[in-house]
């Protein structure tokens, strides 16, 4: 049970809201150039390689969770980030719509509580800040414990940017010392919450009191259909699998792939560096990622395959970097077809584009429902049929969804490290969180020619019919 906020914890958090409005006034007239500017100067404090190598090594370090070596090429999300922060207004009109009379204006949210997630400590920070400063909000990181130290250098970075330009540096600030009470605290003090990470403190994030973005569970599904291209989907899935120690919620999960391209799609996945598990080695493996209640075990999330089959009680060679594991089985009592947050992948054999549909609306049943899935097929109507059926807010056609459907640079999502899963999952919003949802904006309308129909165009068959007195 969580403990209650100590008088301390709650003062502190007041104290950072405080210097939070005070830092906001003093920016209130900043200019669109100004902003656009230090938005510049902060994403390349941050993420010039250099540092941002520095800073994605010192957050697997210290968490224990991740690929050291392949989290400083999440970089590319900070300079997405700020392309489309760059490209947008977010102060006075930002959009005219004159055939209806309406201009809308931006104005700031107010201060913005942002949770970092453990997965992301670096990235999150940066990408948060950046569309806070775009729109003239003020920030306030509240820190996983266990990357701390990550999250805090990170804004210590930022705000020496901020220093640098003369500008007030408590535009953003940090907690030291994280704590579950004092997040929820600075949750119910803030204008606006984004909330990244777990389940438990997305709901804490949603009871504040407060308007808060969350995000939900992820299960990464994917359909490979006889028309893909099958090298290509192979390099892609263990591009996504194997991104981070698969510890994103986009990571591929679970593989529904046409009987008659099957064989040879998991010869290519082998190539491709993924272990076949044996039936022997499944069984072992179930038992090491999930408790005997059916939740996943800490110490295999975001790990290596090679480390995680040791602690299952098996061998994989070095160059073998995510591990497989045939099903036919969907449900809550199969958990293969559950969330994995580690690289292992499930991987299903269908017949018949219908029964394909079926097992994705099975698997969702199960989890990640509003999240994401993808499809590796040129044939345009089986992706219309998909996008008809899935439960998802985002699908990804042949790409690595790992690293697209949170925005990339060869597709048109909004770049993000936060996404919204809808009503499906729990969210107010689909889309990904992005400049947009940092802003205020109003409304003002102008008188325009009556757009009124006639009452017998707007009953169509039914004017003048039957009534029920």
């Amino acid at each position: 049970m969580t403990r209650e906020i100590t008088e301390t914890e709650r003062a502190h958090a007041n104290e950072l809201l405080i210097r939070a409005r005070r830092a906001m006034c003093l920016i209130e007239n900043y200019d669109q150039a100004k902003i656009d500017r230090l938005c510049q100067a902060v994403a390349w404090a941050v993420a010039n390689e250099k540092t941002f190598t520095r800073l994605s090594y010192m957050s697997v370090d210290e968490s224990g969770l991740g690929d050291r070596e392949g989290r400083p090429n999440k970089r590319f999300k900070i300079m997405g980030i700020l392309r489309d922060a760059l490209r947008q207004k977010s102060m006075g009109i930002i959009e005219e719509l004159p055939e209806k009379g309406i201009v809308k204006y931006a104005k700031p949210a107010g201060v913005v509580a942002s949770l970092v997630p453990v997965t992301n400590a670096s990235l999150t920070e940066a990408g948060n800040g950046i569309y806070a400063l775009k729109c003239k909000d003020a920030i306030i990181f509240s820190p996983h414990p266990a990357s701390k130290k990550t999250t805090n250098e990170t804004v210590r970075i930022m705000r020496a940017a901020l220093k640098k330009q003369g500008v007030p540096e408590d535009v953003f600030q940090c907690i030291e010392k994280p704590s579950i009470p004092l997040a929820q605290e600075l949750m119910s003090i803030c204008d606006l919450t984004i909330a990244t990470g777990g389940q438990a403190m997305v709901r804490s994030a949603y009871s504040s009191g407060k308007p808060a973005y969350g995000v939900g569970a992820g299960n990464a599904t994917m359909v490979i259909d006889e028309t893909a291209n099958l090298e290509e989907a192979a390099r892609n899935t263990r591009l996504s699998k194997t991104s981070d120690n698969g510890s994103g919620c986009s990571a591929d999960g679970n593989l529904l792939v046409e009987d008659s391209i099957y064989d040879r799609f998991l010869d290519l996945l082998q190539k491709e560096g993924g272990y076949l598990v044996t039936e022997h080695e499944k069984q072992l493996l179930e038992k090491c990622l999930w408790d005997a209640d059916g939740h996943r075990t800490n110490e295999t999330v975001a790990r290596p395959a090679r480390r995680i089959a040791e602690l299952a009680g098996f061998q994989v060679a070095d160059e073998k970097k995510f591990l497989i594991v045939e099903e036919d089985r969907i449900g809550k009592e199969y958990l293969f077809s559950s969330e994995k947050l580690c690289p292992v992948l499930s991987i299903f054999r269908y017949s018949g584009f219908e029964n394909a549909l079926a097992m994705v609306r099975q698997i969702y049943e199960v989890g990640g429902k509003g999240h994401s899935c993808g499809i590796y097929s040129f044939d345009d109507d089986r992706i219309h049929q998909l996008a008809l059926t899935a439960p998802v807010s985002r699908i990804m056609v042949r790409q690595p969804q790992s690293k697209a459907n949170a925005g990339a640079f060869n597709n048109g999502m909004p770049m993000t490290s936060s996404m919204g899963c809808g009503i499906w999952g729990g969210n107010i919003t689909n889309e990904n969180i992005s400049l947009k949802h940092y802003m205020n904006v109003t409304w003002v309308s102008r008188p325009i020619p009556e757009d009124k129909p006639s009452e017998a165009d707007l009953f169509g068959e039914f004017y003048n019919s039957e009534r029920f007195d």
